[in-house]
């Protein structure tokens, strides 16, 4: 009988041994899936989150793009009227130094459109091979001359560094933006660390960050032991016109800029800080694949001719109209005004043998620009178009230079400029 409940009793022992392996297994699966669910969940939530301000920027770029083209045109309006009333005074004379202030004042606010069309990608950037080391090593030089002794600056750069496709200018505009911030940062001093090294962003590195595509980059890291940001200056660091700076102190366009420029480069920029931490920028840029064409402008020298030629002019801003034509007629030409692109078809179709040359605004309602001068060069293949725009979302220049157009003018600008072009233009015709 002993024996019996001896072996009940082992036996019993075993199956509850059994059974709270059974439960552990159990509890520690189901842990399991809770944890998986729940990083499963976070992964979601943070890539809804970036997609989510992908979109806020997207959306942000077409609204200041869109600004900039309309404040360009009335920088046109400023700065044309200026220098066509200058035009008619000799230095000293009373009113010429107002003038002069006037146009200094519009090339100023020209520049801060241009800042505005960078971050919205609608700049033009001319890219070319660049070593970022190079670029890197010669902003050292700079900032050790200008910056605060107080901040130490350390390199560490790769030593076989693939070539990136860069805007020289806009390259050293992130640069300079991002040392400019950590300075501000650091106003007791501390470190300033640049880093570059060749990279492979796999399909796993893609999945954690929706927007980026897989490939082979340069990766360009800049550390500084500043005061850091909070979670609510991370999230809106890259909207125009946002500081925490004092008024007077600053823009609010800086890290805007950078983000322009580096997704017109088909790059990524990602950020990590800590308010008493420091921040960590990283920027991703592709390395180049093949040999990048330059779209050169040519600086206007010498004195500018005029002509007799006829020019139909195709704007749909009446005082920009107005404006060339009393600059061109000043010039002897002879010029035809309509203010969209259907009219401008229709009057070329009818005057076609005495127009010489037509300028075409691109961003026009109705028909627009593009498609105006894909229609003009079927009526007349030898059609000789130039394109004036502040931007282009799908051309520029070189766009538009490809469509068959004979040059560019960008807006707003410079009479002699723009007197230069057109007379390049028609002595090439």
């Amino acid at each position: 009988m002993e024996e019996k409940l001896r072996n009940a009793h082992h036996e019993l022992e075993r199956r509850v041994e059994e059974r709270t392996a059974e439960l552990i297994k159990t509890n520690e699966d189901l842990a399991r899936e809770i944890r998986e669910r729940k990083q499963a969940e976070e992964k979601r939530e943070k890539m809804e989150a970036q997609l989510l301000q992908a979109q806020k920027m997207e959306a942000v770029g077409t609204l200041a793009g869109g600004i900039a083209h309309d404040f360009n045109n009335l920088l046109q309006a400023v700065q044309g009227y200026a220098q066509l009333l200058l035009m008619r005074k000799k230095e000293g004379e009373h009113g010429w130094r107002e003038l002069k202030e006037i146009i200094h004042a519009a090339k100023r606010g020209a520049g801060l459109t241009q800042q505005l069309l960078t971050f919205s990608r609608k700049a033009e950037s001319e890219k070319r091979p660049l070593d970022l080391n190079q670029e890197v090593e010669a902003l050292r030089e700079l900032l050790e001359r200008t910056i605060s002794k107080m901040i130490e600056f350390k390199l560490q750069l790769s030593d076989d560094l693939q070539a990136i496709n860069a805007d020289a200018v806009q390259l050293k505009q992130v640069l300079m933006n991002l040392v400019v911030n950590a300075k501000d940062a650091m106003p007791r001093g501390g470190t300033l660390l640049f880093e570059t090294e060749n990279v492979l962003l796999d399909q796993e590195f893609c999945r954690r960050y929706a927007e980026v595509k897989p490939g082979d980059y340069v990766q360009l890291t800049i550390s500084d032991t500043g005061h850091g940001m909070d979670e609510e200056t991370q999230e809106h660091m890259f909207d125009p016109f946002y500081t925490t700076k004092e008024v007077g102190k600053g823009t609010g366009l800086g890290l805007a800029i950078v983000y322009g420029i580096i997704k017109d480069h088909e790059g990524y920029i990602m950020c990590h800080s800590e308010p008493r931490e420091g921040t960590t920028f990283k920027i991703y840029l592709p390395v180049v694949t093949q040999e990048s064409e330059m779209v050169e402008e040519k600086e206007s020298e010498g004195s500018i001719d005029g002509g007799t030629e006829t020019i139909l002019l195709v704007d749909d801003e009446e005082f920009i109209l107005d404006l060339g034509e009393q600059i061109l007629k000043k010039l002897g030409y002879t010029v035809l005004t309509v203010a969209d692109g259907d009219s401008a078809l229709e009057l070329y179709r009818e005057e076609q043998e005495r127009i010489d040359l037509v300028i075409l605004d691109l961003i026009m309602p109705g028909l627009g620009g593009s498609k105006c001068l894909e229609e003009l060069l079927k009526i007349d293949p030898q059609a000789q178009v130039l394109i004036a725009s502040g931007y282009s979302p799908d051309a520029g220049a070189k766009g538009a230079l490809e469509s068959g157009a004979r040059g560019f003018i960008r807006k707003p600008y410079d009479l002699r400029q723009m007197l230069k072009v057109v007379r390049d233009v028609l002595d090439q015709g």
